[in-house]
């Protein structure tokens, strides 16, 4: 006999960022339902008030009164931004074409996180951007004090670091092609693009998550996409398409997904949960391990963000190969995969993880770093070709231990999902981050079982 549990998910992150900033600069109203309120977009939302935006209500119904592409104010202070990597890295393609100059600033994860990616292809259209300068460590705790600077190129391994100076102007389009799999860069160059005379592109290696793209052309932009590259000519002015609604954030329910599969005689039911193609890797991952799972009642609209119910049940699942194409579309996803992993039988390696160094925390080291004090057989090899990957043994009987979010939310999940199944239980401290996308998170994790993880807030 299973045990049904049904979860209620919060709406997705990554689209909530980009329907506020988009509403903001669209000329007319509009209404955003199901929006996510957590930290993140409260600072998003709090961004765009500085610079003169109306922006009311709860996340059920959020109005925005857009002032359009050029009815931005110049903030009367900096901006900060709190913890939110996404808003730095994706709201200076918007300040690049404002008549004004502002700083952003975020907290001390934040200002660890490297810009060069989204700095270096503004300026080439024209903006110009300082910030700080420092070589990259993969330890931000031993960084280098910082020194700001603008227009000095940079040695091998420096980066550019928050806060940001930026100064906007006329831009001019550009076809980049990024080295790195980004959406947050693709993102930024987009809005800029909305700015600049001609036609701007942007082309990655793999393709990204696409909702930039899907919700441009929900508020009027001929966007044309073409493998992985997307383009438009510009300057385009945006119009409100009147509402959004926002589906739940998969990246939030990777984590009872993953429960589901590993927990003995359950079946999980979560409704209305973003199944953008682009988004989708977690599903394709744990199905290739064996997992028992099914997407119901699709909702799929031209434009828009797909939708539908989840149903997992208790898997057996199995160590495979995750290439780094299958990485790209389960980026923010991989450290609860690495829980799975540890219940799986046999080996299970992940290859093309080096972007989880840049995160809120350096995600290799995070999770290596708990799984290994519960019992895990767990380690980071370096491949030639490959670069780093993860090596998990699976199978192992886990034990109890005291672990540390590391300040980062998706860490601080995925060890209370590895703490269901463990022998005694596993202490998480730090849990304060979770609040940056999922608030009710231990709420919710305690209807799939009695929940064995102790919560430290501090």
């Amino acid at each position: 006999m299973l045990k049904a549990v049904s979860i209620v998910i919060p709406p997705d992150k990554s689209i909530s960022h980009r329907a506020v900033m988009l509403a903001s600069i669209s000329e007319g109203t509009t209404c955003i339902k199901n929006l996510l309120m957590a930290e993140d977009i409260k600072c998003t939302i709090e961004a765009f008030r500085a610079m003169g935006v109306e922006i009311r209500g709860k996340g059920e119904e959020v109005i925005v009164r857009g002032v359009g592409m050029a009815g931005l104010k110049k903030p009367a202070r900096q901006i900060y931004l709190g913890n939110s990597g996404t808003t730095m890295r994706i709201l200076p393609g918007i300040l690049a074409g404002q008549d004004f100059e502002v700083v952003l600033t975020g907290d001390k994860s934040l200002s660890g996180r490297p810009m060069q990616r989204i700095v270096k292809p503004l300026k080439e259209m024209g903006a110009k951007i300082k910030g700080q300068i420092s070589a990259k460590q993969l330890d931000k705790s031993t960084m280098l004090i910082c020194q700001v600077v603008e227009g000095k190129k940079l040695k091998d391994k420096e980066d550019i670091y928050p806060p940001l100076k930026i100064k906007g102007g006329k831009l001019k389009a550009i076809k980049y092609k990024s080295k790195i799999t980004s959406a947050q860069v693709k993102s930024c160059i987009l809005l800029a693009g909305l700015y600049a005379d001609g036609v701007t592109s942007v082309s990655e290696p793999e393709k990204s998550r696409d909702h930039t793209e899907r919700m441009l052309k929900q508020f009027g932009c001929k966007v044309k996409g073409e493998g992985c590259k997307i383009s438009f000519k510009g300057p385009v002015k945006l119009k409100s398409p009147c509402a959004i609604e926002i589906p739940g954030d998969i990246s939030s329910a990777a984590f009872f997904i993953a429960a589901g599969c590993i927990l003995p005689d359950i079946k999980v039911t979560i409704k209305n949960v973003g199944i953008n193609p682009t988004r989708t890797g977690i599903l394709d991952i744990l199905k290739k391990m064996g997992a028992n799972l099914a997407i119901l009642t699709r909702l799929d609209l031209p434009d828009c963000e797909p939708s539908g119910h989840i149903v997992i049940k208790s898997s057996k699942l199995k160590g495979i190969t995750i290439s780094p194409k299958e990485v790209v579309r389960a980026i923010d996803e991989i450290p609860v995969i690495m829980v799975a992993a540890c219940f799986a039988k046999g080996r299970t390696i992940i290859r093309g993880i080096e972007e989880l160094r840049v995160k809120e925390t350096d995600r290799i080291k995070s999770m290596v770093t708990n799984l290994r004090k519960i019992g895990a057989d767990i380690k980071v090899e370096v491949a030639q070709v490959e670069g780093e990957c993860i090596v998990i043994n699976g199978g192992k009987l886990l034990h109890g231990a005291r672990v540390s979010s590391f300040g980062d939310h998706r860490t601080a999940m995925s060890m209370l999902v590895a703490g269901l199944l463990t022998k005694g239980k596993v202490i998480v401290t730090s849990l304060g981050c979770i609040n940056k996308s999922f608030p009710d998170f231990v709420k919710q994790l305690d209807t799939l079982t009695m929940l064995k993880c102790q919560v430290v807030t501090n």
